[in-house]
């Protein structure tokens, strides 16, 4: 194993093991070896939170665990963070993210827009449980570029729909970018409700969201 995939496993572990001391030593460390930031939230604090929501889905984490485990990723973004390349605020892209109502998981949305915040977009974060006429409303308030949709839950999976319709009626359709993701939600299923892109995980949104403004890696 490299120093680099060392570091990156350290963290990710980490993370994991809710330990906020060894994530910053880890990263600082990564820092210190000119490794990119950028690699380190991805590959290294951001695997370790997605390993984390699987073993909550599995129940073998509870809410308590995923916080400190939160705590733990916090502890390495603040060392990576002041390293990513800056960009300027006029450059931007704007995105309004939230889980839709009647749903109030929001471990996925969270890592998604920590993610994308990373990456440089500006992150409207509506939290969970959002009443669909919300996202309309702050996309049209904020100008937004991009409308993150998040549910997972089945019986809330239908508001995604009704939030597109909202939009083509408040005539923004064509002027936002609408993407989803969470646990039900499928491609299909994205395509089915007219929705821009469906992403499996916070990596991926990233990458989907940069191909729907078509901003640069």
């Amino acid at each position: 194993m490299s120093l680099k995939e060392e570091l990156l496993k350290r963290m990710s572990d980490g993370v994991v093991d809710m330990e906020e001391d060894e994530v910053a030593e880890a990263a600082q460390e990564f820092i210190d070896s000119g490794f990119p930031a950028f690699e380190g939230i991805m590959n290294g604090l951001i695997d370790g939170m997605n390993r984390t929501s699987v073993l909550f889905e599995e129940e073998e984490y509870f809410v308590t665990d995923v916080l400190l485990c939160s705590d733990a990723m916090y502890a390495g973004l603040n060392v990576l963070k002041p390293y990513l390349p800056e960009e300027s605020g006029d450059n931007k892209k704007k995105a309004v993210i939230g889980v839709v109502e009647g749903d109030t998981h929001d471990i996925g949305k969270n890592l998604v827009k920590i993610m994308m915040e990373t990456a440089g977009f500006q992150m409207i974060d509506l939290g969970r449980d959002v009443p669909l006429q919300k996202f309309v409303d702050t996309a049209k308030e904020e100008q937004a570029d991009l409308v993150c949709l998040s549910t997972l839950m089945t019986t809330t999976m239908g508001g995604m729909k009704t939030v597109i319709e909202l939009l083509k009626d408040a005539g923004i359709r064509d002027q936002v970018k609408v993407m989803v993701g969470g646990g039900p939600v499928s491609q299909s299923f994205a395509a089915k409700i007219g929705a821009d892109g469906y992403s499996q995980n916070a990596v991926e949104a990233v990458r989907l969201a940069k191909d729907l403004l078509q901003t640069a890696s």
